[in-house]
């Protein structure tokens, strides 16, 4: 069957008058919150001294405090989407600003008592924004047309990883070889200003009223029954298994490149932020075929792709392959990519299997429980870690230290997630077969195009 004119009738649909604020919105909300919950903080976390437990801890607080959606779902109809997100993001922004004077505080507090500190104030951040998101996906599931769906996350996560990116590169300029203090409060103020300015544009998109405002029921939640709908429960076992394998990798692999592999905190900065340029490869790519193939089926090529990805990072930390830049820039991108993509499809996928009724708790279910098993996995992956410590095994050419054995073990966890992905139920996804056959196909209508004629 052809598929073009689904394509085309997609197309016209358009985005609500309005959605654009949203865009923007993502735009300089990545600029903020990739310096406060990624490789800047770890690096600024390693710099006072952190074990791999504190940057798993530091790593894992944001999607572990995520349970407060659980008590707040309840409140969303009554309160309204908008002024719930509005009111946790502003929260939020103050919190950053109050990052942004730890590093200045290096004259008459010890390197300790600066940790627990910024521990403190990310607690406070990330628990703020643990309750706002709630009202987020419900807001968005409502206020978008089901058909392009796929479009708009595409897009959405197309401005985040622009701005990621952008992000980046500006902490890899500030921060230099072996960045001062005083670099890493500048940086936290930018994150904090671009964070203000982000609200701006939040409050401009439209909002939409929730289906049970009116009338919201007292009655307790089911939330067993919610859990027992099959559909979403296979769904739920394939997150669950996907946030224990990728939980830790972000943080580790920077601290790998930190302590083993010898590069600087411009040169991390620089990979990690050119890792978002594969993202928004594939994001390009797979903008409009979502919609139209279903999330299953990428969900498997991606997962296939991201067991092909630790597999490299274990051969370079066992030392089979030597650490050079180009190599880990490449495994980088190809994290990138393979990331934005399950990312978007995760949630599409969420949106289709959600039933109106009751879309909130829904949401608030499907959303703690993968970023409980998300919070949890840094951490735990941190204390294997510290445990293993400096012991090493040599087989063949092939050492097994604590960082090789800790991308072994996850990519076995991939192995798992690709198996329950296999069993997920999606109405009118297409099979596997046809998504690698496109990709097949795509290199080659290229060249048709290309090719000279007459």
């Amino acid at each position: 069957m052809d598929p073009r004119p689904a394509t085309v009738a997609q197309d016209r649909i358009a985005f609500p008058p309005g959605l654009a604020n949203a865009f923007v919105f993502a735009t300089f909300n990545a600029l903020s919150f990739q310096i406060i919950l990624s490789s800047p903080m770890v690096l600024y976390a390693k710099s006072l001294d952190a074990s791999a437990t504190v940057l798993g801890i530091l790593s894992g607080m944001m999607p572990l405090l995520v349970i407060f959606q659980i008590p707040a779902a309840g409140h969303v109809e009554r309160i309204g989407y908008k002024r719930f997100v509005y009111a946790g993001w502003g929260t939020r922004v103050m919190f950053i600003f109050a990052m942004s004077l730890v590093p200045l505080t290096g004259a008459f507090l010890d390197n300790p008592t600066r940790l627990a500190l910024l521990l403190f104030l990310l607690f406070g951040f990330n628990l703020s924004r643990g309750i706002s998101s709630a009202a987020w996906l419900p807001w968005i599931t409502a206020l978008v047309p089901v058909q392009i769906r796929g479009k708009y996350l595409a897009r959405d996560a197309a401005c985040v990883h622009v701005s990621s990116c952008a992000a980046f590169l500006l902490a890899a300029l500030c921060l230099g070889h072996e960045a001062a203090s005083w670099q890493f409060a500048v940086l936290f103020a930018f994150s904090a200003v671009t964070g203000a300015v982000s609200l701006v544009f939040l409050k401009r998109i439209p909002d939409v009223a929730p289906p049970g405002r009116e009338g919201a029921s007292r009655e307790p939640v089911p939330w067993l029954a919610i859990w027992r709908y099959a559909p979403f429960q296979k769904m739920l076992r394939m997150n669950m298994a996907w946030s224990v394998a990728y939980g830790g990798v972000g943080t580790f692999t920077v601290a790998y490149m930190k302590s083993e592999a010898g590069l600087a905190d411009g040169s991390i900065m620089v990979v990690t932020g050119l890792a978002f340029v594969g993202g928004l490869a594939g994001l390009t790519y797979f903008e409009s075929r979502t919609d139209r193939l279903g999330s299953k089926p990428v969900l498997t090529f991606c997962l296939v792709y991201w067991i092909g990805i630790m597999l490299g990072w274990f051969l370079l930390a066992a030392g089979v392959i030597r650490p050079r830049l180009g190599l880990v820039l490449l495994i980088e991108m190809l994290m990138g990519f393979a990331y934005a993509l399950v990312n978007i499809n995760n949630t599409r996928l969420a949106m289709v299997l959600v039933p109106e009724l009751g879309r909130s708790h829904f949401f608030a279910l499907y959303s703690v429980i993968a970023n409980l098993t998300l919070g949890l996995a840094p951490v735990l992956w941190g204390l294997v870690i510290d445990a293993f410590g400096t012991h090493t095994l040599h087989w063949r050419g092939i050492e097994l230290n604590r960082f090789s054995f800790f991308f072994l073990a996850v990519l076995v966890v991939f192995a798992v997630t690709l198996v329950l992905c296999r069993r997920l139920d999606e109405p009118k996804a297409r099979n596997i077969d046809e998504l690698l056959r496109e990709i097949l196909q795509s290199p080659q209508r290229l060249w048709l195009r290309l090719w000279p004629r007459g």
